[in-house]
């Protein structure tokens, strides 16, 4: 099972990814699933939403980190429930809104 942390940002309500920043566990929140750190294994992905789950306690800059499933497709990544999806890409009635509106590093 291939996983990414997902949590939504406080300033501003955006969906992050975590990218641990340093091997001493520090978190980085990214804006792109491209960017975030991969976990093919179980114990890394514990260890992964562990750092997630101690940076919003501690930080207090993002809610709700919690794993989601990824899979590899045509060299990217990309969520496999479609819940995800929608909160990749925002809101899905109007292409002209949202992430999708915005570019890819917006």
């Amino acid at each position: 099972m291939t996983q990414v942390v997902i949590a939504s940002r406080l300033s501003d309500g955006r969906v992050v990814f975590l990218k641990e920043a340093t091997t001493s566990g520090s978190a980085e929140w990214v804006l792109t699933l491209g960017a975030a750190d991969i976990a093919n294994a179980e114990g890394r992905a514990n260890e992964l939403l562990s750092i997630g789950e101690a940076d919003a306690v501690e930080n207090q800059a993002i809610i709700d980190p919690y794993l989601i499933d990824v899979e590899e497709h045509d060299g990217e990544f990309r969520p496999t429930k479609f819940r995800e999806v929608i909160r990749c890409l925002g809101p899905t009635i109007r292409l002209d809104l949202g992430k999708q509106a915005e570019g890819p590093e917006a």
